[in-house]
């Protein structure tokens, strides 16, 4: 991603429960209010996930709190919204998708040159040991830093 880009929601779970193998920017369907609520950083893709639906991708629980402002123009905050990719890119990841273990997950939704991106993820899902090795992993760069810290100072 370049230098211009604001992240406005993380899906920090996808990291710990999946291998991301590939990963892709997309366009999100939305409308005005709604891209105004993404700008002001409410929206949320912590339940949210990602299906294939006669040669169209949509994003199916992702969070886009109603506008303070916007009155009538409101529209439901769980609605299904369409992701703005081309046909091959949808046909290649509906493939590969199709494989076996493979998921589309959406991993991050953030601002690029004004435009509301979501980034997503072709994952594979990690077992038990795993995510023990994920946490046992963190849990070493973190005493790693804080050693690293308390001789610096």
């Amino acid at each position: 991603m370049s230098e211009s880009v604001k992240i406005i929601s993380n899906n920090k779970k996808a990291f710990f429960d999946y291998f991301i193998e590939e990963k892709l920017e997309a366009g999100i369907e939305l409308h005005g209010t709604e891209v105004k609520s993404v700008r002001m950083g409410k929206c949320s893709i912590k339940e949210s996930y990602i299906q294939i639906k006669d040669g169209e991708m949509f994003i199916h629980n992702m969070n886009i709190s109603p506008y303070e402002k916007g009155n009538i123009f409101n529209r439901d905050p769980l609605r299904v919204k369409k992701l703005l990719l081309h046909k091959s890119q949808i046909s290649k990841w509906a493939g590969e998708a199709g494989a076996a273990g493979f998921t589309i997950v959406p991993l991050n939704v953030h601002l690029s040159r004004g435009r509301v991106k979501l980034e997503i993820g072709l994952a594979k899902g990690k077992k038990l040991y795993d995510k023990r090795q994920s946490i046992a992993k963190k849990d070493q760069e973190r005493e790693a830093r804080k050693d690293f810290k308390i001789r610096n100072l």
